[in-house]
């Protein structure tokens, strides 16, 4: 049992799957839960929570797959660098998580939410070119956020919809392929 449970931590192929899947719930408890607050401000909050909670899911997904693999004595690299990576995406996830309650409150969290957003980005960024889909969202937010105009606003939103439906459907595939994410950059 022990075994298995440590084979589906780390199985990278499953996290991105996972973390998507808990965003959606996140973000429908935020929907349901913030029915009175202006339409605005709750797509707001569900861009940016998706997001933080896509990221930060799989951050604590990776540190806990470096974790056990230490453990078990199966981890080949540098332990330091591979615990860094999973911080330096944790906490600008799990504080823009913590960030859509400004948003959801009132209009006045501009500033820390393109920050945050700008963050996230140049973070996944700085990890690799790979990670440039996973960025796209964190503009999305950004271009929602400063948004003038209506029709401007709801082309972002489906934009995202589109970008993070297509995402998902590719995770599926990864996922059903039941390759590896060394496999699929062309490493092994």
């Amino acid at each position: 049992m022990i075994d298995r449970l440590a084979a589906l931590i780390v199985d990278e192929s499953k996290w991105f799957t996972f973390s998507m899947g808990c965003a959606v719930l996140a973000v429908t408890i935020l929907l349901y839960c913030s029915r009175a607050v202006p339409v605005r401000r709750r797509i707001e909050a569900a861009m940016n929570l998706f997001f933080g909670m896509t990221i930060g899911t799989m951050a604590f997904g990776h540190l806990l797959a470096v974790t056990t693999k230490l453990a078990l004595g199966t981890l080949v690299g540098s332990v330091p660098l591979f615990y860094i990576i999973g911080i330096v995406l944790a906490v600008p996830s799990w504080w823009l998580i913590h960030h859509t309650r400004r948003v959801i409150a009132s209009d006045d969290h501009g500033r820390g939410t393109i920050a945050l957003n700008i963050w996230l980005a140049a973070t996944l960024l700085t990890l690799g070119i790979p990670n440039l889909p996973l960025t796209v969202p964190a503009f999305l937010n950004i271009g929602y956020r400063l948004h003038k105009r209506r029709a401007v606003g709801w082309t972002i939103v489906w934009t995202a919809v589109v970008i993070q439906g297509g995402l998902f459907v590719g995770s599926l595939i990864f996922l059903a392929s039941g390759g590896s994410f060394e496999q699929f950059q062309g490493i092994e």
